[in-house]
């Protein structure tokens, strides 16, 4: 989801922008002026020509938490091993600086407490180990001035994706809008009132457009917390969804949940994005917008139901 919303935004900002994809070598419909390479991820030598010519390579690609649970050995090579080749063929290239895109759930599970760049990952589940690895070769690399190597720990990202076929509809705030639009209703599993740190999509695009070109030499190697910093429940979240939706598409959706267990204990979590405060970078984006952009996007394409039932 990601990728396609950064090169969206990269090239909308001015910049050169090459996509590597496994499965196509032509530019998509939602983004035809971009340049399209395929990715043989095996291949060294495939991937260094990838990256000739290139200032900066950001690695979005990665399994989710769900397919690395289903398969850790997979997780290790992708998350990890893949990371090393993409990474070894970028210094070979003369690739400036390197952006790998990992997750704040290296931390613990479940995220709770305050959460700084100096806390001790400490998850053991193989989406969080996976990115780990990957992490650990980007900021060695960086210490061997090979390459100016950059992690960072991405919080609960959401928002649209550039196409409905995109992997991203596990994700709390796009599988409500989802619901929201599909069925009328939202249903979640828990009583919501576990806290999470949400971040815009745009937000995020942002962030790694600044690290892209800012000098951070004092900064490396560079662990950054890419968080809104501000966290809420869940249950705050799908009440998000039912206000906007009711602005934007004219209906409310049901909200279903259990019933909250007597004497549930709920921690609190901030998530502390403070080297990029550090660097004056602002997080403070309206997450209305990304939400009112994902709930269009899914009328658009996932309504049918809806009208079908009405």
């Amino acid at each position: 989801m990601i990728g396609g919303r950064l090169g969206q935004h990269l090239l909308q900002a001015g910049h050169q922008v090459i996509l590597g994809s496994r499965n196509a070598s032509n530019p998509p419909d939602w983004l035809p002026q971009a340049e399209v390479v395929n990715t043989d991820w095996k291949v060294d030598r495939a991937l260094e020509q990838i990256c000739s010519g290139a200032d900066v390579v950001i690695h979005a690609a990665g399994m989710n938490a769900q397919d690395c649970a289903a398969d850790p050995v997979a997780a290790l090579e992708f998350n990890g091993l893949a990371t090393a080749r993409l990474l070894a063929a970028a210094i070979r290239a003369g690739v400036k600086r390197f952006i790998y895109l990992s997750t704040a759930h290296v931390y613990a599970s479940p995220l709770v407490g305050t959460i700084t760049e100096d806390a001790c990952p400490r998850n053991l589940h193989p989406y969080a180990t996976s990115h780990l690895a990957g992490e650990h070769v980007v900021l060695s690399a960086c210490q061997r001035e090979q390459i100016e190597g950059i992690v960072l720990r991405l919080s609960n990202a959401f928002g649209a994706p550039m196409h409905k076929g995109v992997n991203c509809w596990m994700l709390l705030a796009n599988d409500l809008c989802r619901q929201a639009v599909q069925g009328g209703k939202m249903v979640l599993r828990s009583s919501g009132l576990q806290q999470r740190d949400f971040i815009a999509i745009t937000q995020v695009c942002r962030v790694i457009e600044h690290l892209s070109s800012r000098d951070i030499d004092a900064l490396l190697p560079g662990v950054f917390n890419v968080g809104s910093g501000v966290s809420q429940s869940v249950l705050e979240l799908a009440q998000l969804v039912q206000r906007r939706c009711k602005l934007v598409l004219g209906f409310e959706p049901d909200l279903l949940r259990p019933e909250t267990g007597a004497g549930e204990r709920i921690e609190q979590l901030v998530y502390r994005p403070d080297r990029l405060a550090k660097m004056g970078v602002s997080l403070d984006f309206d997450n209305n917008m990304e939400i009112d952009g994902l709930l269009v996007f899914c009328h658009a394409s996932f309504n049918q139901a809806r009208r079908e039932s009405v």
